[in-house]
């Protein structure tokens, strides 16, 4: 079973830009780590300020071996650029699910 991986991330709004550009500049090792299935980033629209980062695994194991890994560390340690105090200053909150039910364009299960 899919679990899924929601990051809430409150960005103040004169660091939104930088936060977007880190992760523009990410180096995408997520989605060469075995039991990755999807990854998008949410920009706030209205009626809030907080980015959700949404991950998609094949199971929470595989979660645990990317947080566990040394590309997670290199993801998150913003590379030592400037970019990385846009997110260190940030709040956050991690919720996890478990897909009990997805569909596609034209009815498709996943």
């Amino acid at each position: 079973m899919s679990v899924v991986k929601i990051n809430s991330v409150t960005v103040p709004e004169d660091k939104r830009e930088r936060f977007e550009e880190r992760f523009r500049g990410r180096a995408g090792a997520v989605e060469t780590t075995p039991g990755f299935e999807w990854f998008e980033l949410l920009r706030p629209a209205e009626g809030t300020d907080r980015y959700l980062v949404y991950t998609r695994w094949e199971s929470q194991e595989a979660y645990e071996a990317w947080q566990t890994s040394q590309d997670f560390d290199r993801a998150h340690d913003g590379g030592g650029d400037t970019l990385a105090p846009a997110a260190e200053r940030s709040q956050n909150h991690l919720e996890s699910y478990e897909v009990v039910q997805s569909a596609g364009p034209h009815g498709e299960k996943s």
